[in-house]
């Protein structure tokens, strides 16, 4: 078992724009420990969502290794990617992108299944999260007769259906607005560190990536601890 949940090595992201290269991610370096939350800023185009997907699995660096629980997983078969997928990772993104014909239990249970889980135990699990986010009695409403928030609250509760090890999280309430943002975001958080998970947060939200263990910031393609530089003394706005 390693010490590390995740560890991205020397990876870099270079895109084509006609004639000329773009170079999104250069050489970053990243490691989360176990249980780690760690917030993920940088201004739009930075290339957060690339670092993401990346290190979700689903997309290829141009150079560079993804560790996930010690196992090196660049390069392997589409297969095997879908299994460390399923086994090891959860998504969060800002739009909650849930099944509209299936209602907010449904939308829990259905991942567990696809996973190999046993109807009764998947529906206990999706009730239980359900539960903790605030939505047992919204559990049969279809997605379309819930609010902003508890679209993405069940969207959370999806994420965190089949035991993840690592949760990735884009930017998961920047579709909402501020009030119900922050009571998303500080009950995500609350779930996270219950469950005992890891966590990569991408946010625009200064005081909420205040609250996580750590904050690394994109700029110009470069990855930088910003509590390690004391970006604030030095005037720099990640944000």
């Amino acid at each position: 078992m390693s010490n590390l949940s995740l560890e991205l090595k020397n990876i870099s992201k270079t895109f084509k724009q006609g004639d000329e290269q773009l170079n999104v991610l250069k050489n970053i370096n990243l490691s989360i420990k176990p249980k780690e939350v760690v917030a993920l800023i940088g201004p739009s185009g930075s290339g957060k969502s690339t670092l993401l997907q990346i290190a979700g699995l689903l997309d290829e660096p141009t150079s560079g290794t993804v560790c996930i629980e010690g196992e090196e997983c660049t390069g392997n078969t589409d297969n095997m990617l879908t299994m460390l997928r399923r086994n090891y990772l959860g998504f969060v993104y800002q739009y909650h992108n849930l099944l509209p014909d299936f209602d907010a239990a449904e939308n829990v249970i259905l991942p567990q299944l696809i996973a190999g889980t046993k109807y009764k135990d998947a529906r206990d699990k999706a009730m239980w999260l359900l539960r903790r986010l605030g939505l047992e009695e919204r559990a049969e409403h279809r997605p379309a007769e819930l609010s902003g928030g508890e679209q993405q609250r069940v969207a959370i509760a999806r994420a965190l259906a089949n035991t993840p090890k690592l949760l990735l999280a884009d930017e998961p309430t920047g579709n909402l607005d501020p009030n119900t943002s922050d009571n998303v975001f500080l009950t995500l958080l609350e779930v996270v560190k219950e469950t005992g998970l890891s966590a990569l947060i991408a946010t625009h939200n200064i005081d909420l990536a205040h609250k996580m263990d750590r904050e690394v910031a994109l700029k110009n393609g470069n990855l930088i601890d910003i509590r390690a530089t004391n970006f604030i003394t030095k005037g720099e706005n990640f944000y």
